[in-house]
């Protein structure tokens, strides 16, 4: 099924795209096992430090616009490697020197290279696919994605069980490799030519406000899951790093097989139901997170919860279907900003609501994924420019009639 995802596209600038993404989830799915149990075992960061730690992670996110600006100077295919390059490096030095500020300055700099690579990658995912392919395309990155970090998750779970490597070790393969693909990308591949020139200034439209709010709910969950998620499964049941990578394997192991099946979904029942699949999935799993008592039921959740991000590739769908198509590139720094609004805030804010109830936290997703399966229903069945929303319900046709004859 990789080969087939990796070699089977005609177009070879489709496959750079997809040797970027894979990079870019081998080093962050690195980052992402390794660093809970790194900062609590190594740093003695609590539940507040793990907050700022996402926090200053995500405030590159909120930059992301700023990649509008790069690319007056550097092109986007460019500046997408130089971006994992930058990833890579800097997961790799993590753990060089065990220090608090040193572990946040890390964060913060590899953060750039991974929020200005995945802006540069939905640009041109979408630059680079059609409005019907590209459900496709998308689903085809989740796949990707998921191999290569089911590749990264392997790999780690072997040097901690079996080698007993320290984390300084550990970060340093993560990252190293992903820096040795890029550089290999960067070689092997030849500079493509935009079919359509993008604008190079912020791009804010009124008739995009479903798809800004969409994705400012999605940064909101993203948040919750990320930073305390593995937090609920160390601070309650003890989870080891092993076992938590063990987890992202398996997740990546199913998101594998079933992105493909995603995609189709989405292009043949529409994105709408997809997104309403996703969240009323989210309230039954935030609320069960809230309530949680045995160490598999968690376990469970943790899986569940991961496998619905490959649904959330509907939104950009949606967005290929009402945007115009010089819109791409400064509508995905736009929406990487929006976001990570929230973002920025979730983390510190429900860190310190973490220290006096844990329980709080995930009913606060619950929320979040209330109000996002509202927005969600304001998605027409056929979107397009023109028809981005549902903008009042549609009566019954003889209802209509007789409203007409009485006016």
């Amino acid at each position: 099924m990789f080969q087939s995802f990796l070699f089977g596209m005609q177009e070879s600038r489709l496959r750079l795209l997809y040797f970027s993404a894979g990079a870019i989830s081998f080093a962050t799915w690195g980052w992402m096992a390794l660093h809970t149990n790194y900062a609590a075992e190594q740093l003695n960061g609590g539940g507040f430090f793990q907050g700022l730690t996402h926090t200053i992670r995500e405030i590159p996110g909120f930059l992301a616009f700023t990649v509008v600006l790069l690319i007056l100077f550097v092109r986007e295919q460019r500046l997408l490697l130089i971006s994992v390059v930058t990833l890579g490096l800097w997961v790799a030095a993590t753990a060089i020197w065990p220090d608090q500020r040193w572990f946040l300055f890390t964060t913060l700099v590899m953060s750039i290279g991974f929020h200005f690579g995945e802006t540069l990658v939905q640009s041109l995912s979408l630059q680079w696919s059609t409005e019907k392919t590209a459900p496709q395309v998308l689903a085809t990155l989740v796949a990707l994605r998921n191999a290569t970090t089911l590749l990264a998750l392997a790999i780690l779970w072997l040097l901690l069980q079996f080698l007993d490597l320290s984390y300084a070790w550990a970060f340093g393969i993560m990252g190293g490799i992903t820096a040795l693909i890029t550089l290999w990308a960067w070689l092997a591949f030849p500079q493509f030519k935009q079919d359509v020139p993008q604008r190079k200034g912020l791009v804010l439209r009124r008739r995009y406000w479903l798809y800004y709010a969409l994705t400012f709910m999605s940064g909101a969950r993203r948040q919750i899951f990320i930073v305390f998620a593995a937090k609920l499964l160390l601070d309650r049941f003890g989870t080891q790093v092993h076992t938590i990578a063990w987890l992202m394997l398996i997740t990546a192991a199913l998101n594998l097989c079933f992105a493909p099946l995603i995609g189709r979904f989405i292009a043949r029942l529409g994105e709408r139901r997809a997104l309403v699949v996703e969240y009323l999935g989210l309230i039954v799993v935030f609320t069960a997170y809230a309530y949680v008592s045995t160490v598999w039921m968690g376990l469970t959740l943790y899986v569940i919860d991961h496998l619905f991000f490959a649904l959330a590739i509907a939104m950009n769908s949606y967005f290929k279907r009402i945007a115009a198509p010089e819109d791409m590139a400064a509508t995905a720094g736009v929406s990487f900003t929006i976001n990570h609004i929230a973002a920025v805030v979730i983390p510190v804010a429900l860190g310190l609501l973490w220290e006096a109830d844990p329980r709080a936290v995930f009913l606060s997703g619950t929320a979040i994924a209330l109000g996002s399966l509202l927005l969600a229903c304001l998605i027409p069945r056929h979107p397009k420019a023109g028809q981005e929303t549902i903008s009042a319900p549609r009566l019954n046709p003889a209802l209509t009639a007789i409203f007409r004859r009485r006016l």
